[in-house]
C-alpha cells in the first residue's frame, strides 16, 4: 500500500471529523456497532490498542483490525498504547490500518517508527500523555499527519476531561499554523456535549462512551459535530 498523503480535513457531514472509539462498543457485536455509527455519519473508527505494560489495561490486537477491515469503509485509526511499538507496527499495517499513532514515551526511536508507518502506506500520528511536555512532539511535526492530544490518562475509557490540556491544544494549533503544515489535531478523552466547546479548533474528536453509550447515537454524533 502506498502512502496516501495527509488526512483529508473534510468530514462527511461538514465540521469536525468524528472517530468513535470501539473501546466503548459491544465487543460481542462489534461489526454491528461499527456499521451503526458509519450509517449515522461517523468519519473514522478509532481503535485503542493497549498492552498492559505501557498502560495498565489490555485490549485488542491486529486480528481485530483485520476483521474490521472487511466490515467498514471508514478509515481505521489505530492508537498504539504499547511499549516498543516498532514490534507491532508491521502487524497493524498488514491488518489494514489506515493510520497508526504512537506515543513519544513508548519508544527510543520515534522517527524510525513514523518512517515505518509511512513506508508501510499508512498515515502516521504521534501522541503524548497529559503530563508530558508538548516540546517532545514538536520535532516530529513535519513527519506526521496527525497529533493526538490526550485529555485523559491513557488506559481506560469513561474518564473525565482534563481541562489543563486545553492550553496544549491551543499551543499546538498555533505551531502547526505557523509552520503551514497540514497536520490534523485529534483530541481523545472525556469529550461530550458538556466539554465539546473546550476543544474548538481541533480537526478530529475521538469519543467512546459519549457515542456508543448514548441512547440515540445519531443525536450524540450531531451534538459533537
Amino acid at each position: 500500500m502506498k502512502y496516501q498523503g495527509p488526512w483529508p480535513r473534510q468530514a462527511k457531514l461538514g465540521g469536525v471529523l468524528l472517530a468513535p472509539s470501539i473501546l466503548s462498543a459491544d465487543f460481542a457485536n462489534l461489526a454491528a456497532d461499527v456499521k451503526s455509527v458509519e450509517a449515522l455519519g461517523a468519519d473514522w473508527v478509532h481503535v485503542d490498542v493497549m498492552d498492559n505494560h505501557f498502560v495498565p489495561n489490555l485490549t485488542i490486537g491486529a486480528p481485530v483490525v483485520k476483521s474490521l477491515r472487511s466490515k467498514t469503509k471508514m478509515p481505521l485509526d489505530c492508537h498504539l498504547m504499547v511499549e516498543n511499538p516498532e514490534k507491532l507496527i508491521p502487524d497493524f499495517l498488514n491488518a489494514g490500518a489506515d493510520g497508526i499513532t504512537i506515543h513519544v514515551e513508548s519508544t527510543k526511536d520515534v522517527l524510525g517508527c513514523l518512517k515505518m508507518i509511512r513506508e508501510g502506506g499508512a498515515r502516521a500520528g504521534v501522541t503524548l500523555r497529559p503530563g508530558t511536555s508538548l516540546s517532545l512532539v514538536m520535532p516530529f511535526l513535519e513527519m506526521v499527519d496527525l497529533v493526538l492530544v490526550m485529555t485523559v490518562e491513557p488506559g481506560f475509557g469513561g474518564q473525565s476531561f482534563m481541562m489543563d490540556q486545553v492550553e496544549k491544544i491551543k499551543l499546538l494549533r498555533s505551531e502547526i499554523d505557523k509552520r503551514g503544515l497540514k497536520v490534523l489535531i485529534q483530541v481523545d478523552g472525556g469529550v461530550n456535549t458538556a466539554t465539546r466547546g473546550f476543544v474548538d479548533g481541533v480537526d478530529c474528536i475521538v469519543a467512546g462512551s459519549a457515542v456508543f453509550g448514548a441512547p440515540d447515537r445519531g443525536l450524540a454524533l450531531n451534538a459533537l459535530r
